[in-house]
């Protein structure tokens, strides 16, 4: 089983870096798709109070309990970073959407021990999988 099919089947909590509250963006409709599939989205966005029915929280370092996933709607240029507070969190993986690439990313993650995934789409990933949470 490859990272993408071990992440989307074991884990169910997914912090969304970069979440938007604007319904017409992939970063509110792919995680809003994934909530209604099941999967637990906890949104990380400091321009926002709640989106999808969750508190956001200001940074990955703000969230009060443990994730297993962070899933990146961010920057390339920002991935690294965001990596960085994936560990410091113990999050298990780190999925960077499609069109988000980092090597710096991929390096920190993967010496912390996470699963990785860049350039793919989670919510495609999800529905070619077949995966629902219940």
């Amino acid at each position: 089983m490859d990272n993408v099919e071990r992440i989307l089947r074991e884990f169910r909590t997914i912090a969304v870096v970069g979440l938007s509250r604007d319904p017409s963006k992939a970063a509110h409709a792919i995680p809003a798709r994934m909530q209604r599939a099941g999967f637990r989205i906890i949104p990380v966005n400091p321009h926002v109070e709640s989106v999808l029915g969750e508190k956001s929280y200001a940074s990955l370092e703000a969230v009060p309990f443990s994730v297993e996933v962070v899933l990146v709607f961010r920057p390339s240029e920002e991935a690294a970073a965001v990596a960085k507070e994936a560990v410091a969190l113990g999050a298990k993986a780190l999925w960077l959407q499609q069109g988000i690439t980092s090597p710096e990313a991929r390096t920190l993650a993967e010496a912390a021990g996470m699963l990785y995934v860049e350039d793919r789409c989670i919510g495609v990933e999800r529905a070619a999988h077949g995966v629902v949470k219940s």
